[in-house]
């Protein structure tokens, strides 16, 4: 599918995943040039009682600067953030990350929808969001927000993910987001901080 067009520059990505998670991330974050030059933030389910070891995985394998992101860090393009286990991850108007220890929302903390939310509210129309694979609707009305608020909602193609229950509900509860598969968001990704 076409990928779609912005209606001003891009500011910032936001990425939700749970089942399969890894595999995802494995096939799109790698791609990202070492120039790339928007800030990436992402909430992976994962049980509140082991530590997120996504972020010392894909800075491995990244050629970008991955970590976990911490309470009132300010956000810095060229960067992957990964909420920590049992902490919700939002944006802040003044461009700085917060960590809340709010209820779970769909049963989870962190929340995708917090961050999509969230994000969504601070970037508006510069925002690009992705909800990639996994086993519950965690993502749906976050995914939601940013296409109302004029940003691009992408979602996996279900029929190439790894659990197709989250990204068929986002694209449910936001039928004009785009569909592509793991390739195509990863050359559309790498295309972004570029433009």
């Amino acid at each position: 599918m076409t990928a779609p067009s912005p209606s001003r520059p891009h500011t910032a990505v936001v990425i939700g995943a749970s089942a399969g998670a890894v595999q995802a991330l494995l096939a799109t974050l790698p791609a990202l040039p070492a120039d790339f030059s928007l800030p990436i933030l992402v909430v992976v389910h994962v049980p509140p009682d082991r530590d997120n070891a996504l972020a010392s995985l894909l800075q491995a394998k990244c050629a970008l600067t991955v970590k976990e992101a911490e309470d009132k860090e300010p956000i810095a393009a060229g960067t992957i953030y990964f909420a920590p286990a049992d902490y919700h991850l939002l944006v802040e108007a003044g461009g700085t990350l917060a960590l809340s220890t709010d209820e779970p929302v769909n049963y989870s903390r962190p929340s995708i929808d917090v961050l999509l939310e969230s994000a969504a509210d601070a970037y508006g129309d510069g925002l690009v969001g992705l909800v990639l694979t996994g086993a519950n609707h965690d993502g749906a009305a976050g995914l939601k927000a940013i296409h109302d608020a004029g940003g691009i909602a992408i979602v996996q193609d279900p029929t190439d993910a790894y659990a197709a229950v989250m990204p068929q509900a986002a694209l449910d509860a936001c039928p004009a987001a785009t569909t592509m598969n793991l390739d195509a968001i990863a050359s559309y990704l790498s295309s972004l901080g570029s433009a």
